[in-house]
């Protein structure tokens, strides 16, 4: 029978055979973690051991936290510092007019021509002059024409039922009229909405959507930077310009987006919509009921706001083993979610490298659902390339238009939300949410490799650091159990790795379990017996990158500590 041993609450681990042979030697760094961390909780286990007994039933039935009081922690804007003034410059492009910036009023575009850039530094424009398809004339000639054009044409046309939105897309799609699949969208249309609320779409809320996407050369009139790898660049856009975006995201107008084999995108994510088109899910057709209510909103009433997107690369990095930094206050919880409970911090997005993950597919975990309920954040998928490891992305100012419950499979729209998160002197929600990308481990133990461990740490003190900002304006980490599940992260050793990452970004932690009490009482207990013995970063992670026990010593100590 296999024996898996959690030692100091899951920060390090050993996988054992009934005979007590180590499953895998290589992981020698991993066994000495384990081995230091079960000398030192047998010195503890005397102490503490009788208060478990006593207290274990009130964790499990009455106590939803544990740690420091929520309302303790640094909160924007309280902590926020004076925002400089919003201005373009050679590492931030900025998309409207910040001289007639006012709160409440659409902001304008800027410049007030549209200008066009079809080039690998830019987003290739649908209303680009550039945005040309080839046509065949009736004597066997062939010239080009413009695609916007076409596009023009197709979105102006009456939707009488589900099958009139696909031919208007396959209009200037028709190299994919074979390959693409709507049945989702009829399934929407035909069974799972009402009579009167079919009609609402295809009469009222979908040709104003598609009047919002063609306003694309008057709203979003400055060319948009990719934010390629290697790069530390800011975007400033208003929240009307990326609904305009989107809605041609939805119409699925983007060219060169669609053909995954070509390299011009190839390490984007996806934004036209097409996939959320296609095939009989129920999880789809609730995806697109969360974005139904996104574009009625913004089309009822255009939005006043702005959105930062910041790609964040960092060069240099702590050099752990020299850390004296000790662990920051921690409050965890097995209640509440981040998006709700962890209002003005530092919002953590379990991302996938290429932000959104499945947003525009079937998933329907953590990252697709922050990415549906405030929608504003798919537009990044438009322009963001693939994270590398060093690298993070920071959005600042999304507004949340909906309101879910369940998760995955059991995910369900269940109606708008009214988002009165107050906004900053820039005009964005004080909503700041960070994407940063776990490694997906095969084999369990893969994670306790010193190089992956280190990889783990610099990718989250990439998201939480702000080089040049005073730590005390920095909000608390507003987080949960990153890179677990799918990605086969073991939950007490990632949450001892923000912890580790936040303290030496100078940020304290809110940590959310979804409902899992035990490991809330466990890793607030890691938490109590590093704080309380004053153990650095350093300390910590010194047993895990210098440790080099040979496979016959991890054998002999594995076996002793067992017994």
């Amino acid at each position: 029978m296999k024996i898996v041993k959690y030692i100091c609450r899951g920060a390090a681990v050993m996988c054992m055979c009934s005979n007590g042979k180590n499953r895998n030697l290589e992981h020698s760094s991993a066994s000495g973690l384990f081995i230091w961390c079960r000398q030192k909780w047998k010195n503890l286990r005397g102490n503490c051991m009788e208060d478990k007994r006593l207290s274990h039933g009130r964790f499990a039935t009455d106590v939803k936290w544990l740690g420091t009081p929520i309302c303790e922690m640094r909160k924007m804007p309280d902590c926020s510092g004076t925002l400089p003034a919003l201005r373009s410059s050679s590492n931030h492009s900025v998309t409207i007019r910040t001289d007639l910036l006012k709160s409440g009023d659409v902001p304008r575009p800027y410049p007030t021509h549209h200008k066009d850039a079809w080039d690998d530094k830019h987003v290739k424009m649908p209303c680009s002059e550039q945005n040309l398809f080839p046509v065949e004339n009736e004597d066997g000639s062939k010239n080009v024409s413009s695609r916007w054009d076409l596009i023009q044409m197709a979105l102006s046309r009456k939707f009488d039922n589900s099958l009139d939105v696909k031919d208007a897309i396959l209009k200037y799609n028709a190299g994919y009229a074979k390959k693409w699949d709507f049945t989702t969208l009829n399934y929407l249309c035909t069974e799972d909405l009402n009579d009167v609320e079919t009609q609402h779409l295809l009469q009222s809320l979908l040709p104003e959507m598609a009047d919002l996407a063609l306003r694309l050369h008057t709203v979003c009139t400055q060319p948009i930077p990719l934010l390629k790898q290697k790069m530390n660049h800011s975007i400033t856009m208003s929240q009307e310009q990326i609904a305009c975006l989107l809605a041609n995201a939805f119409f699925c107008t983007f060219p060169r987006r669609s053909n995954k084999q070509k390299p011009e995108y190839s390490n984007f994510p996806e934004i036209n919509f097409k996939k959320l088109f296609e095939g009989s899910s129920h999880k789809k057709a609730e995806k697109l009921k969360t974005l139904f209510c996104y574009f009625r909103k913004v089309t009822e009433k255009k939005p006043t706001g702005l959105v930062t997107f910041q790609r964040q690369c960092l060069q240099n990095f702590p050099e752990w083993e020299r850390s004296t930094k000790k662990l920051t206050r921690l409050h965890i919880t097995c209640e509440g979610t981040i998006e709700d409970n962890g209002r003005g911090m530092l919002q953590v997005d379990f991302a996938n490298k290429f932000v959104g993950g499945g947003v525009t597919r079937s998933g329907l975990v953590q990252e697709e659902i922050r990415f549906l309920i405030n929608p504003e954040l798919i537009v990044s998928r438009l322009f963001t390339e693939a994270l590398d490891h060093n690298e993070c992305l920071i959005i600042t100012g999304t507004e949340q238009y909906s309101i879910y419950e369940g998760y995955a499979d059991t995910y369900r729209w269940v109606g708008s939300c009214n988002d009165q998160i107050p906004r900053d002197a820039w005009q964005r929600h004080n909503t700041e949410i960070v994407a940063i990308d776990a490694l997906p481990f095969r084999r369990y133990l893969d994670q306790f490799c010193p190089n992956n461990l280190k990889r783990e740490m610099n990718k989250a003190f990439c998201g939480f650091v702000r080089p040049g900002t005073d730590p005390r304006n920095l909000s608390a980490v507003a987080t949960g159990n990153w890179g677990c599940g799918a990605f086969g992260g073991d939950a007490k050793l990632k949450s001892l790795l923000q912890m580790m990452a936040a303290a030496e970004a100078g940020r304290d932690v809110v940590y959310f379990t979804f409902g899992d009490q035990e490991l809330m009482t466990e890793i607030h207990d890691m938490h109590k017996f590093l704080s309380e013995k004053e153990q650095t970063v350093g300390k910590r992670i010194a047993f895990v990158t210098q440790c080099r026990l040979s496979p016959s010593t991890v054998q002999l100590c594995s076996s002793r500590l067992l017994v």
